[in-house]
């Protein structure tokens, strides 16, 4: 379990440099996502291999699953404020617990019914602050991430005794095709092109090569919970070296989105405690 927890803990550091990397390329979202994916597929398939891919159905719609967060959180991130766009991302929790007794029979407990009606509260602080079309638009496609993502995480969570990696590999794939249009319409330039290899080899890459190793041995609630490094980092990376700051009540919405969820890994962590 400590090692899962590690190597969740290092996907999230990752994946917080998603939206200074994304800001920094000059390029439209899906040609973005396009590359982003078409040179983590490689990194991927170094990690696990072409067996690893076993075109199940949960597999396959896990791909799905895949590739709509990865193209709808570089569109959001291009869109509204890089902060914005993860922690709405985070909203993902909610869905995963209304989901996972469903489809998992991993049991939703009072405390996590009481963090998602404050994730609701905090989401809801996003749409407050004044907000360009464009703006607005990126914040709706935060939120659909959020659900491709939480989706994503109980697709891999079925596959703990199969090949979750197999959704990555396949996701990437689907992405490279649903974006081939834009990548080659947009070509990258020398600069572009060091965003890019940094985005797929680090940030989806080996960062999806740690997290579906550890998705095999945690509870999907904790696949979604314990990497919450990722929304408080990738904030500060865009304000360190992109000047981007977050709106007052985004700001004020993220911190309850968070603390919600800090306060239901808490909450769990005193539960799973055996008593003497």
């Amino acid at each position: 379990m400590t090692q899962a927890v590690l190597l969740l803990l290092a996907a999230a550091v990752l994946w917080s440099l998603a939206g200074v990397l994304i800001k920094w390329v000059s390029l439209p979202a899906l040609t973005v996502a396009g590359f982003r994916s078409a040179i983590a597929l490689p990194v991927l398939l170094l990690f696990f291999g072409r067996r690893a891919v076993n075109f199940s159905a949960t597999q396959l719609i896990g791909g799905v699953c895949y590739a709509a967060t990865v193209t709808l959180f570089v569109s959001a991130t291009k869109l509204t404020t890089s902060g914005n766009a993860i922690l709405l991302q985070y909203t993902a929790p909610l869905y995963v617990a209304l989901l996972s007794g469903w489809l998992l029979h991993e049991r939703t407990r009072w405390f996590d019914w009481a963090a998602i009606a404050a994730v609701l509260c905090g989401m809801s602080l996003f749409f407050i602050d004044r907000l360009s079309a464009d703006g607005l638009t990126g914040n709706i496609l935060a939120v659909l991430s959020g659900f491709a993502f939480a989706s994503l995480i109980i697709a891999m969570r079925r596959q703990k005794d199969a090949s979750p990696a197999g959704s990555a590999i396949l996701g990437n794939l689907l992405t490279v095709l649903i974006c081939l249009p834009w990548m080659v319409q947009t070509q990258p330039g020398g600069a572009d092109w060091i965003g890019l290899a940094l985005l797929g080899v680090f940030q989806l890459g080996l960062s999806y090569a740690c997290y579906v190793v550890a998705i095999k041995n945690v509870t999907a609630m904790e696949g979604i919970l314990i990497p919450v490094l990722e929304p408080i980092l990738n904030p500060l990376w865009t304000l360190l070296f992109m000047g981007e700051r977050v709106g007052p009540w985004a700001l004020l919405g993220g911190v309850v989105v968070i603390l919600s969820i800090i306060f239901r890994a808490v909450m769990d962590s005193r539960r799973s405690v055996p008593t003497v």
